[in-house]
């Protein structure tokens, strides 16, 4: 039973690093596309047809990158659920029921 419990706090923890460097990875994405905007947007010198094609661009792809991971971050985790319950009730069942005792 503890190699059972080792290996779920194992999987645990390698679902926590993969959440945050996933998370990580998607903030400092965002956070470079945001710099590249505004970088493109101080050296546009007030040309205001391209500085609102920079940001439209600049936000579709902050947009698109983030819900992306949060949708892949909900599939998983539901797939994780969805697999879970199913070991637990199939453990459930090859687990005999203890007999239970007749009154006299």
């Amino acid at each position: 039973m503890s190699g059972d419990q080792d290996r779920v706090g194992q999987d645990v923890e390698l679902e926590k690093t993969r959440a945050r460097y996933g998370l990580l990875a998607v903030v400092v994405s965002n956070l470079a596309i945001a710099a590249v905007a505004v970088f493109g947007v101080w050296r546009l010198d007030g040309d205001t047809s391209v500085i609102i094609g920079v940001l439209t661009a600049a936000f579709t792809a902050v947009s698109s990158m983030t819900t992306a991971y949060l949708g892949i971050k909900a599939v998983s985790n539901t797939a994780r659920s969805i697999v879970s319950s199913a070991a637990a009730t199939a453990h459930n069942a090859a687990t005999p029921a203890p007999p239970t005792q007749r009154g006299e």
